[in-house]
């Protein structure tokens, strides 16, 4: 029987593992255990909830106890005072539970395209697994770069059994259709108000306008994105795999993102204008080659599943929409 410990149980892809793991019936002998610190899941007769901060090693010894695997999802944005804390500190102690436990059998981290400069430097050919860590400036990326060195080194002393899936921009419900809202309602970045101005931020929100990021040279920029489904997907398929152990995987659509193509779609299907933005931002290629060949994983979510999902999805009104965080 697994034992799954799952961190960051609330936020986008803890709660939507969660939710994969007691639906379906080929994981009916999982038991799910979720460490939470400022919010709480549902309460459920195979979900066993234990609260408190990551950063306390008491907190994290009572999380690991009797753990057989480990999905470590939680992560800091932004925040200087917590990010240390939170993803470094706290995935330290997960790893030495880890090691200590003769339950233990597997450990996932959740990385990050953060670790390897995201779309703030250009990369003229493909970006593999095998690419240098460089993080643009910010905590964030530094503590995703942290974090994958931490868990490489765990390889290396203990010969310990992990495995990280470097996923890009992840979205879900109606994500991507407010990534490209010139209002303050945008998720994520850029804010591309604070690149045209707000009068004619105002403007372009009006007509419902989308915006076309142009990289330095004035090309369209194709930025990483993949869907939280696939991501769940993959977090099951590395479960166990004999090819997971000590592995990354890029985890991503098949191609970037181009946003000219965006543009064009939402013209052809909605009759929304567009308009070019310059950035300073580059054009990535994340090949998710190695996962495909390794754990037989294939994304389902190409460009225009994403935008129908995200043009489509109702709200509930028992599900307002809410940034924890922006990313």
């Amino acid at each position: 029987m697994r034992h799954i410990l799952v961190t960051g149980a609330t936020g986008k892809v803890g709660s939507n593992l969660v939710r994969r793991i007691l639906k379906e019936p080929t994981h009916g002998n999982s038991i799910v255990r979720v460490l939470c610190h400022n919010r709480q899941l549902e309460q459920h007769a195979r979900v066993q909830v234990i609260t408190g901060s990551i950063s306390e090693r008491a907190v994290v010894r009572q999380a690991m106890a009797g753990v057989t695997h480990v999905v470590h999802c939680a992560t800091c944005k932004e925040t200087e005072d917590d990010v240390m804390d939170v993803t470094v500190k706290g995935l330290f102690w997960l790893l030495e539970e880890s090691r200590r436990s003769s339950a233990f059998q597997q450990f996932i981290l959740i990385g990050g395209d953060a670790a390897l400069g995201h779309f703030f430097y250009p990369n003229p050919v493909p970006v593999t697994e095998q690419q240098k860590h460089t993080s643009y400036p910010g905590c964030y990326p530094l503590s995703k770069v942290l974090e994958e060195v931490m868990l490489e080194q765990y390889y290396v002393q203990y010969d310990l059994n992990g495995c990280c899936l470097r996923a890009p921009w992840i979205m879900e419900k109606d994500d991507f259709k407010y990534s490209l809202s010139f209002g303050e309602d945008v998720f994520g970045g850029p804010r591309w108000r604070d690149l045209v101005g707000p009068e004619a931020a105002e403007k372009y929100q009006r007509s419902q306008t989308v915006p076309v990021m142009l990289d330095p040279d004035g090309a369209p920029v194709k930025r990483n994105f993949v869907h939280v489904t696939d991501l769940v997907e993959a977090i099951l398929m590395a479960l166990d795999h004999p090819k997971s152990r000590q592995q990354t995987f890029n985890i991503c659509m098949d191609e970037p993102v181009d946003y000219r193509e965006i543009a064009k779609y939402l013209r052809a299907t909605r009759g929304m204008p567009s308009v070019d933005v310059k950035t300073q931002y580059h054009s990535t290629w994340l090949d998710n080659t190695k996962a495909k060949l390794l754990l037989g994983w294939r994304p389902r979510v190409d460009l225009v599943r994403l935008i129908e999902d995200a043009w489509t999805f109702q709200r509930a009104e028992a599900d307002p929409r809410k940034v924890w965080y922006l990313g």
